[in-house]
């Protein structure tokens, strides 16, 4: 797929990057193993030319407890926090600026901008932009500029890199899933990542918190428009009462995505005055970025996201609206 913000190939990105010598790169909020894996892999690229790269966290809030064994992770620094001026602003994983928040004053302070991502959008936040939305992950496009850079990827960079692409094609098995993802996953293994250990940390490594707060969403789940979509919800109180963190909700949508017959699940989570909405899609035909879009959300034809600054009572009739027009 085309997207009209894409100016560069990995090439011409690659000797741009190599141009400059400090660094400062950033993802989305709530970041995800795609976003952390690609800024990670970008990371040690960059360091092992001998630039100066600092990784940035949009907010000061716990990461995913299954992402802390990525080579790097504890190099994060909460953006309110940082003060230094870069010569080089890099977006991952996000090309809307309204998602880097704080981060936005020193993407401004940077004397030149990128965007490497593969979300589809409208948004100039990069004079250099490489963008594909048919690309499996973020990492994969990072993968493809590091080796452009003249990088050999180092072990921690495979690892990284193989970590976005599985978490963001589901364990290689959402409707993303293509030959480029193979062929990129089996170089970044023949490099030294560790599929097993990522597969292990991120996937087998659920807290007892998780598993309370699934039992109260399947709990509620309801089925919709004759059995096409499960539905569910955590409120404020399941959070605080089964003592658990945003991240321990993570997996819940792929129980819900994984009922029979089903063609897409949406899963809401009240937080401390706004709502949190996923949605994932188990076909080829369902689009549930053109309804996140219309929540003011975004994402993926197969998996998106909304926030709605709502009570919980009214996300969900509006919620259950959109859903009826699926």
């Amino acid at each position: 797929m085309h997207d009209s913000r894409t100016n560069a190939t990995a090439q011409q990105m690659a000797d741009a990057l190599s141009a400059c010598e400090s660094f400062v790169i950033c993802g989305h909020v709530n970041p995800d193993g795609d976003c952390l894996g690609s800024a990670l892999t970008l990371m040690h690229a960059l360091r092992s030319l001998g630039k100066r790269a600092d990784v940035l966290l949009v907010e000061d809030s716990p990461l995913e407890p299954g992402l802390l064994f990525l080579p790097g992770i504890d190099e994060f620094v909460p953006a309110e926090r940082y003060a230094g001026n870069p010569q080089a602003f890099v977006y991952v994983d996000v090309s809307v600026r309204d998602r880097i928040k704080a981060a936005a004053a020193i993407a401004d302070r940077a004397t030149c901008r990128f965007a490497i991502d593969h979300h589809a959008g409208t948004d100039d936040v990069a004079e250099l932009c490489l963008i594909d939305p048919d690309a499996a992950s973020c990492t994969m496009l990072v993968w493809d500029v590091v080796c452009a850079m003249g990088v050999e990827p180092s072990r921690e960079m495979a690892l990284c890199a193989y970590t976005g692409l599985m978490t963001d094609t589901g364990r290689f098995q959402y409707q993303n899933t293509d030959e480029q993802a193979f062929l990129h996953a089996a170089e970044m293994v023949a490099m030294g990542a560790d599929p097993s250990l990522a597969g292990r940390e991120f996937f087998q490594n659920r807290s007892m918190a998780s598993l309370n707060l699934e039992h109260r969403m399947v709990s509620r789940m309801e089925i919709l428009m004759d059995g096409q979509v499960a539905f569910s919800y955590i409120t404020l109180a399941d959070f605080t009462e089964c003592g658990a963190e945003n991240s321990d909700a993570e997996a819940l949508i792929d129980t819900l995505r994984s009922v029979r017959g089903v063609r897409a699940a949406c899963i809401l989570k009240e937080r401390n005055g706004f709502v949190r909405g996923s949605l994932r899609a188990k076909d080829d035909d369902t689009d549930v970025a053109a309804m996140a879009r219309v929540l003011g959300g975004g994402g993926h034809k197969a998996a998106a996201g909304f926030t709605l600054e709502v009570s919980l009572e009214e996300a969900i009739s509006q919620v259950k609206d959109e859903l009826a027009r699926l």
